[in-house]
C-alpha cells in the first residue's frame, strides 16, 4: 500500500469529493486536492471546496492554501503535490488525489515540462500589452517568434498566447522545446488506481444548476464581492472561476442576479462537457465508472 495511490477524477458536481472522503475513512487515507480552482482560499463556496465538517472527518491537503492574487500554475501544484505525497507516504496512509483538472492529473502521472519560473516583470509586461493591444496583436507577434505555437492557438486565446510569449521572452526557447525536456512524473502508472466518474449528462447538468443556486444561498455572492473589492488582475485564474465574472457584473449593476446565475450555470455545464472530452482523449487509462458503482470498484481494486 505504501507505494500506491488512488486518483479520482470526473466532471464538476459528479460526487468526487464525497467518494474520496468515504474511501479515506475506510482506508486510512488522505484527500489531496487536484483541482486548479479549489487551491484558492478566497473561493471556498463558489468552487465547492470541502466544508469544515468534511475536513474534520479525514485529513485534507492543498485546499485553500493559495491567495487569489497569485497565478498558481500546474508546475507549482506538482511541487506542492509531490511534497504532500511524500508526507502521506511517510505516515503510511493512502494518498487519494481528487479533482477535475485534467492537466494536474496528467502532470502527476506523466510528468510536466521543465519550463523555469517566469520573472514577474516579464509576465506583467506581456499582460499589459495584452490589455493594451489585444490578443490578435500578440498572436501576430507570436507568429514571428514561435510560429509552431502560434499555428496551434486561436487568435482570441488570450491566456495561452500570453503564456507562449512569456516563455519565449523569458527563456529564448519555445514551449515546444521545453515540453520535449519533461520532468519525471511523481506517480508512475504502475503506482496508481485511477477512476473517472461518469454520471448521466442530463442528471449532471441538473445537479450543476441546483448546486449553483445553493452556492448563492450559502454566500457565494458575498464571497465574490470581497474578491472584487481587491481589484485584482482580471486575467488571474481565481478571477475567471466559473460564476465570478458574471457575479461581478451583477455587483456592478450590469446583470440581475438571475442573469448572472444563468451565465454561471451555463459556463459550468460547458466546462463539464469539456472535462468529459479531455479525459477521454488525454488520459484513456482512467477507468470510467458510474458514480454509484465507483466505491465498490475501488474497494476491490485496492484490496488486490
Amino acid at each position: 500500500m505504501n507505494d500506491k495511490a488512488v486518483l479520482i477524477a470526473g466532471p464538476t458536481a459528479s460526487g468526487k469529493s464525497a467518494l474520496a472522503i468515504e474511501l479515506a475513512e475506510a482506508g486510512n487515507g488522505v484527500v489531496i486536492n487536484t483541482d486548479s480552482m479549489q487551491v484558492y482560499r478566497d473561493l471556498r463556496v463558489l468552487t465547492a471546496r470541502p466544508t469544515h465538517a468534511d475536513e474534520a472527518r479525514v485529513p485534507h491537503r492543498l485546499y485553500g492554501h493559495v491567495d487569489a492574487a497569485l497565478n498558481h500554475s500546474a508546475g507549482a501544484w506538482v511541487a506542492d503535490a509531490t511534497a504532500a505525497l511524500a508526507e502521506v507516504r511517510q505516515q503510511r496512509r493512502l494518498p487519494i488525489f481528487v479533482g477535475g483538472s485534467g492537466l494536474y492529473f496528467k502532470a502527476l502521472t506523466r510528468g510536466l515540462s521543465a519550463v523555469p519560473p517566469i520573472p514577474a516583470g516579464i509576465r506583467e509586461d506581456v499582460r499589459a500589452r495584452l490589455e493594451r493591444d489585444g490578443p490578435e496583436a500578440l498572436h501576430a507577434e507570436l507568429e514571428q517568434r514561435d510560429p509552431v505555437a502560434a499555428e496551434k492557438l486561436n487568435v482570441r486565446d488570450r491566456i495561452r498566447i500570453a503564456r507562449a510569449l512569456e516563455v519565449i521572452e523569458a527563456t529564448g526557447r519555445s514551449l515546444a522545446d521545453w515540453h520535449r525536456e519533461g520532468l519525471p512524473p511523481p506517480l508512475p502508472p504502475d503506482q496508481v488506481t485511477a477512476v473517472f466518474l461518469s454520471p448521466e449528462r442530463d442528471e449532471l447538468y441538473a445537479r450543476i444548476d441546483r448546486r449553483f443556486g445553493t452556492m448563492l444561498q450559502a454566500g457565494a455572492l458575498e464571497e465574490v464581492a470581497r474578491l472584487a473589492a481587491r481589484d485584482l488582475d482580471p486575467l488571474l485564474p481565481a478571477m475567471k472561476a466559473h460564476g465570478v465574472p458574471a457575479l461581478i457584473r451583477h455587483l456592478k449593476g450590469e446583470l440581475s442576479v438571475e442573469e448572472a446565475a444563468a451565465i454561471g450555470q451555463a459556463d459550468t455545464r460547458h466546462y463539464a462537457k469539456r472535462q468529459f472530452t479531455w479525459f477521454r482523449h488525454q488520459l484513456p487509462e482512467f477507468e470510467w465508472l458510474k458514480p454509484e458503482a465507483a466505491a465498490a470498484w475501488l474497494a476491490r481494486a485496492i484490496s488486490r
